[in-house]
């Protein structure tokens, strides 16, 4: 008899073990495919760090979405040379889209590359984790 129960608490151990293993195997697919998506996307670089210079982990929104120092902006969601007047534009395009997906088109080097960014709150200023300055020589 306490054979018995002995067995079918093994029994009942390895079911629930079986049943974790399932979970976790499916949190991680789930977890993949976000991943595979985001790096098809360039929203995710698998070769960039993930800490700072100091060992922290970074803060910066736009790394994710494929932003570097230099790049130039031809069009920022409806923005583009032919409507633009001030960075004020974009300020308010940034504040009306929060949370919402924002299309760019950038010029970095010689090449155009499309993006996408979503506005949102981060630990720094703004809702960007970057800042847009104008560029005092117009290239056209």
């Amino acid at each position: 008899m306490v054979v018995d129960m002995e067995l079918q608490e093994a029994k009942d151990a390895v079911l629930q073990l079986i049943k974790d293993k399932e979970k976790i195997e499916s949190t991680l697919q789930a977890l993949k495919e976000l991943l595979d998506s985001n790096i098809l996307q360039n929203q995710i670089d698998m070769d960039e760090s993930l800490v700072d210079s100091e060992g922290y982990p970074r803060q910066d929104i736009d790394v994710y979405q494929g932003i570097q120092v230099e790049d130039l902006i031809l069009e920022f969601g409806s923005i583009h040379y032919r409507n633009f007047k001030s960075l004020t534009d974009i300020g308010k395009l940034v504040e009306n889209s929060r949370y919402k997906v924002i299309n760019l088109k950038i010029k970095r080097g010689s090449n155009v590359i499309v993006l996408s960014l979503t506005p949102r709150p981060w630990v720094g200023k703004g809702l960007l984790g970057c800042n847009v300055i104008p560029l005092e020589i117009v290239e056209r």
